[in-house]
């Protein structure tokens, strides 16, 4: 069964095998009558009858009808959909905004651009190029940064694609609080926006910053998961067997018996 996807106080639901939406206290919102469903993003949830998907508003209403292939969450405003193997992107009345010319995507909107494939480059809500396709693998921007691979290293640019933080590293993520993880021979540690190792890598596995914390964990497969302030002192020990990261100051974790 599909996770329940609590959002905005409406929650999908899976019933036999149609989905519908529920609110806090279990009554149904949106009745059961989609093929599939997703939550929703920007007031509106990507649904699917007969194989074909479209969007309706949170009372159910259909605001636009199911005839893509393929499609995804709105994200500032626009959403990726799949027209013939082509991709494109609809604003929230359905309209397609830029021509449908790419093969494939990865990332939603981010920073007001998008990340294409094959080679990476960065586009525009227009479609326009802004960052030509150049990169072997690249992530969206955060904190006015991006993440990008060339021969096997990471490193990072600005939106004008300057090379702000040389490729250095074996991977490389998204900065978030100010700082973002990488990874060295197979360690973690973070980074500041000039490149500065802040806290070395030698974590085995590792998330980004959230609320001043983020989760990592010491030692191999079997070790447990705690959590680091920005200077690396562990806050909170390892003890947990799975962690997620601190939203509204608290964290869902799980030990197991």
């Amino acid at each position: 069964m599909r996770k329940l996807l609590l959002l905005l106080f409406i929650s999908l639901a899976l019933v036999g095998d149609k989905y519908g939406f529920i609110d806090k206290t279990g009554k149904w919102v949106v009745e059961l009558q989609f093929d599939d469903a997703w939550g929703f993003s920007e007031g509106l949830a990507m649904v699917s009858i007969g194989g074909k998907y479209g969007y309706i508003d949170k009372t159910g209403k259909g605001v636009i009808e199911p005839q893509f292939d393929k499609g995804g969450d709105f994200s500032e405003g626009l959403a990726k959909i799949v027209i013939a193997g082509k991709t494109g992107y609809i604003d929230e009345t359905g309209k397609v905004v830029n021509k449908l010319q790419f093969e494939d995507f990865s990332e939603g909107f981010s920073e007001s651009v998008e990340l294409v494939s094959d080679k990476c480059g960065f586009i525009d809500k227009t479609g326009e190029w802004v960052i030509e396709p150049q990169f072997d693998r690249a992530w969206g921007f955060s904190d006015g940064l991006a993440a990008v691979m060339i021969d096997g290293k990471w490193g990072y640019i600005d939106k004008t694609g300057k090379m702000v933080i040389e490729p250095q590293f074996d991977g490389a993520w998204d900065f978030s609080e100010g700082l973002a993880m990488v990874s060295i021979g197979g360690k973690y540690g973070y980074i500041d926006k000039t490149g500065k190792g802040v806290i070395e890598p030698h974590f085995y596995g590792a998330e980004e910053f959230f609320e001043g914390l983020a989760r990592v964990k010491k030692g191999g497969k079997s070790a447990k998961w705690g959590y680091i302030d920005k200077t690396g002192k562990m806050i909170i020990e390892p003890r947990f067997d799975w962690s997620n990261d601190f939203h509204e100051g608290v964290a869902l974790v799980l030990i197991k018996d």
